[in-house]
């Protein structure tokens, strides 16, 4: 595994949600997904309802996840892209993903799990540092000058 694998493994544990991405009938869409690392993998949780398993199974697809919203001045973003497929998880991978929502727009939660196997992994730094600090919703300050580490 890559310096750059193993960095986005240790960050993609710190955040619980990211977006999967791929395409539907010729289509891009991003989709909300709860995830877990296991076996260095990245295991998704989707809702059934809206589909979107189908279109990822057996695909390339995108996931990303990021701090964005943290408040802290050292924000971070990953993406792997890699083939999914639909998994049963195991005993201890449902424990790790915790409860799950009672609802999706407006029905029963109906989870379906994907595992992606990353073929291509980016990570992205942005860390702030300057002497005037922006306060974000909320209350959290960050400062405003903008480095991009890749």
């Amino acid at each position: 595994m890559s310096t750059d694998e193993i960095r986005a493994i240790e960050l993609l544990r710190r955040v619980s949600y990211g977006r999967v991405a791929t395409s539907m009938r010729a289509m891009p869409f991003v989709a909300p997904a709860r995830h877990i690392v296991a076996d260095d993998r990245v295991l998704l949780r989707l809702h059934r309802g809206l589909g979107y398993h189908r279109a990822c199974n057996g695909s390339v697809v995108a996931y990303g996840a990021d701090n964005f919203d943290s408040g802290s001045e050292h924000l971070w973003s990953v993406q792997f892209t890699g083939t999914a497929e639909i998994v049963e998880p195991t005993d201890g991978e449902l424990t790790t993903f915790g409860t799950e929502p009672e609802f999706v727009d407006g029905e029963p939660f109906d989870p379906v799990y994907m595992r992606i196997e990353p073929q291509f992994v980016t990570v992205h730094a942005l860390d702030y540092a300057s002497e005037t600090p922006t306060t974000l919703p909320g209350g959290a300050s960050v400062r405003r000058h903008l480095h991009h580490v890749a």
